[in-house]
């Protein structure tokens, strides 16, 4: 859970950033700077259990780009849904699981070096 909380403290804070640039309103921002992070935190954590489940030696390339397209559906659905509008839910699906698929990539990694430490 440590590992999830994290990536939730980074995704709080890109979400809220570009919320806040695409619509401009503080409130508006912040509801989905709260609700999308959350929701895609659950899926962060569920998709990473999934993964090590099914595939333990995974490819993190393959991971990353899988959890890429669950965190789009996330953000366009919520920001879609607390603004009304399809362009903003368009423009933040777009921009933020960007952003946040390559923080992931390199969350994923920093956190496999520091499982590596641990073993070691």
């Amino acid at each position: 859970m440590t590992k999830t909380l994290s990536f939730a403290a980074i995704h709080f804070s890109v979400a809220f950033t570009l919320a806040w640039l695409l619509t401009g309103e503080i409130l508006l921002a912040s509801l989905i700077a709260l609700i999308e992070p959350m929701v895609n935190t659950a899926a962060f954590y569920l998709h990473d259990k999934l993964w090590l489940w099914r595939k333990p030696d995974h490819s993190l390339h393959a991971k990353t780009s899988s959890f890429a397209v669950v965190h789009f559906t996330v953000a366009f659905s919520v920001a879609w849904l607390l603004s009304g509008e399809w362009l903003t839910g368009g423009v933040m699906a777009l921009i933020e699981p960007g952003i946040n698929t390559v923080a992931f990539f390199f969350h994923e990694k920093a956190w496999r070096q520091r499982q590596a430490l641990v073993a070691a």
